[in-house]
């Protein structure tokens, strides 16, 4: 189906979070982005985690059958203007490899799931975009259902980010899974929450911020709560959230668990999310803080935007990259340029997005030299499947061994896969438009004929050898796309 006149100034995201899944859809406006349209579903899909660390089969359906409703409102959208993200859960659980796949063609769209690090910059970007334009450096906390984001940033700009592993639905499961709100339930979630804060607080205590701020569900629940009755008089503050446990322990139970404010698809993990919340101010030494909208989704949403205003956080990404390992950005650049040469040639109406992609790989496919001259191929696979690249996604079930040997064999829809940006093999059924083609001999051609690392004429190329040819290919002398595509330019080796 063809994308319906509103996909070009149309963004969406989905957020497959722990605790819920949400849909937002945003309406382009010069650099702004205006929310049109919303949807939650409370799905706790955290709580769906087996002993053995699998996502439970009714978790998995439960989660399909949200994606398919998700998919109803999504068609039409061009897929540059959609992006799917999944948090903690789907990062730490043990078969997300097998339902990924899945997850992807019932939703239509590739699915990123991302790095703790990379949420937390996303997080930062929404915060930005609602707080007022200040130079002072804030603390922005955001407590999911399966991990918590901690971030100090000023103005647009992220300084500092850490994610630790627990959220309001893990803390809820691990000490209030029966139910019952216990004195010593809650002491021992504020021992092990204060604990993992502990370990950061160095990083984010009073000495690095002015002021604080929470986004998420959590945040402002506790906010809305507290100040409705009467326990805190603007935003969350110790003393309020010590009023609050006290409240929920005298109820006993979830279940008797009724206050203004309170709504019942939170109630359940009220607790686990007042025991993080509360442990972050004790060690962060946070009097109040202050509840802010934004968050996740709309720092996916401008972070789309960004991607078409040219002012693409990838590109960014790459030329670090270039920086911190060295790379020689000369001979890198006209790997790239006849890497996207043999694209255009062999590929029939490329994809833009596809060739930027197979730009990023080439550019970054000597990242491993600054380790070791031997095998820097497989270091610098290493270092791009591991390392944090803001704006890529980081999948290890579809990364190749061999990625980052040379250039990307079939780039992924956006981003990031085996051995650099783009790398990946494509899901099925979700392959972009303009992908390359499976051809092995693409593979290492642009690397290798400029192994001199000279500017100008190739080694058995033709005057054309940097730029395409209009000539065609004679008959019989090579097979195959990517082989005329070399003949076209000039390349006879």
């Amino acid at each position: 189906m063809p994308p319906t006149p509103l996909a070009a100034t149309t963004l969406a995201v989905v957020d497959m979070g722990s605790n819920s899944f949400r849909l937002e859809v945003g309406r382009v406006e010069g650099d702004q982005v205006f929310r049109l349209d919303t949807w939650r579903e409370t799905l706790r899909l955290g709580a769906g985690i087996d002993d053995r660390g699998n996502l439970r089969p009714e978790a998995r359906a439960a989660a399909l059958a949200c994606l398919a409703r998700f998919a109803e409102r999504l068609r039409g959208l061009h897929p540059s203007g959609v992006r799917a993200v999944a948090t903690n859960t789907l990062r730490v659980a043990k078969n997300a490899a097998s339902f990924l796949p899945q997850a992807e063609r019932t939703l239509g769209f590739p699915i990123d799931v991302i790095t703790g690090y990379e949420e937390a910059r996303l997080i930062y970007l929404g915060v930005a975009h609602v707080l007022p334009s200040s130079t002072e450096p804030r603390l922005v906390i955001d407590i999911g259902g399966g991990s918590t984001e901690f971030i100090v940033g000023r103005g647009m700009e992220a300084l500092r980010m850490d994610s630790l592993k627990m959220g309001c639905v893990g803390m809820t499961q691990r000490f209030f899974g029966d139910g019952r709100l216990t004195a010593a339930a809650f002491a021992a979630a504020d021992t092990v929450a204060r604990a993992e804060v502990e370990a950061i607080a160095r990083d984010f205590d009073r000495s690095h911020w002015t002021s604080a701020y929470a986004s998420s569900g959590t945040a402002l629940a506790l906010a809305e709560i507290l100040e409705q009755n009467g326990m805190s008089p603007a935003g969350i503050t110790r003393g309020g959230l010590d009023r609050l446990r006290r409240r929920m322990i005298s109820a006993g139970h979830v279940r008797h668990l009724s206050m203004p404010a309170l709504k019942p698809e939170r109630a359940p993990v009220l607790a686990g999310g007042l025991a993080v919340m509360a442990a972050a101010m004790e060690e962060l030494e946070a009097d109040r803080i202050n509840p802010v909208g934004g968050a996740l989704r709309l720092g996916v949403l401008y972070d789309l935007l960004g991607r078409r205003i040219q002012r693409d956080v990838r590109t960014a990404t790459v030329d670090q990259f270039q920086t911190r390992w060295r790379v020689d950005r000369a001979h890198a650049g006209r790997v790239a340029a006849m890497a996207q040469a043999i694209f255009a040639a062999a590929v029939d109406d490329p994809e833009p997005a596809a060739t930027q992609r197979l730009a990023w790989a080439a550019l970054l496919h000597e990242t491993g030299f600054s380790v070791s001259h031997t095998g820097f191929h497989k270091h610098g696979a290493y270092v791009l499947q591991n390392a944090d690249m803001p704006g890529f996604r980081r999948r290890r079930a579809e990364r190749s061994r061999d990625a980052g040997a040379g250039l990307p064999r079939q780039p992924r829809q956006d981003g990031h896969g085996a051995g650099g940006p783009g790398l990946s093999r494509a899901t099925p059924g979700v392959a972009p438009r303009g992908a390359v083609p499976p051809c092995p001999p693409a593979d290492r051609p642009p690397a290798v004929s400029h192994r001199a690392r000279q500017a100008g004429r190739l080694p058995g190329a033709g005057p054309l050898a940097e730029g395409a040819s209009a000539h065609r290919a004679p008959a019989g002398e090579g097979t195959g796309r990517v082989a005329r595509a070399r003949l076209r330019l000039g390349l006879r080796g």
